[in-house]
């Protein structure tokens, strides 16, 4: 007969324990598929006040949500989703007439730059990325696993540095 008292014993609980906690960043899925919720729906007058008011509770994927192997198609989704996250602070710290309009350049502009990704690796390329001008952003705004850009229940974004790579264009918006 094994007791689990020994040294073995503890190990097994200490794993078990350190896998199935939290640590104050985004949970995985699973052992083995980190999903990404995606894509991000686009800003509109409607989800503009939950981008700017509850980003403190979306999740952020950091390096430590992903498994050491494979999903690569989510860790590029993942790191989308923190891109665009991060601009839209800068955009919700604009006069309230900017703010749908940086937005909205900010989500082109992360799922843009998510495309050049996309056709840089020798995975599959998400499809909408396959599409051309309005064609690539009506069908990026589909299918939306959350388009009021709503909170996760108990769970606190950490603290991620700004992204690079956004700059809001005024001129670009009709006033």
């Amino acid at each position: 007969m094994t007791s689990t008292g020994g040294p073995i014993g503890f190990l097994m609980i200490a794993l078990i324990v350190l896998l199935g906690s939290d640590q104050g960043e985004t949970k995985r899925s699973s052992m083995t598929n980190a999903d990404v919720p995606f894509p991000p729906a686009a800003p509109t007058s409607q989800n503009l006040g939950a981008i700017c008011q509850k980003g403190h509770c979306r999740p952020r994927y950091l390096s430590s949500f992903f498994s050491g192997s494979g999903g690569s198609h989510f860790r590029s989704r993942g790191k989308a989703i923190n891109r665009l996250e991060s601009w839209y602070t800068l955009c919700c710290g604009k006069p309230e007439a900017q703010k749908l309009c940086c937005a909205q350049q900010a989500w082109k502009t992360a799922l843009s730059q998510f495309c050049v990704e996309q056709f840089s690796t020798k995975t599959m390329v998400y499809e909408c990325c396959e599409y051309k001008g309005d064609a690539r952003w009506s069908c990026f705004n589909s299918e939306l696993p959350n388009p009021d850009y709503s909170c996760v229940p108990g769970y606190t974004a950490p603290n991620v540095p700004s992204e690079p790579g956004f700059t809001f264009n005024q001129g670009a918006c009709q006033m």
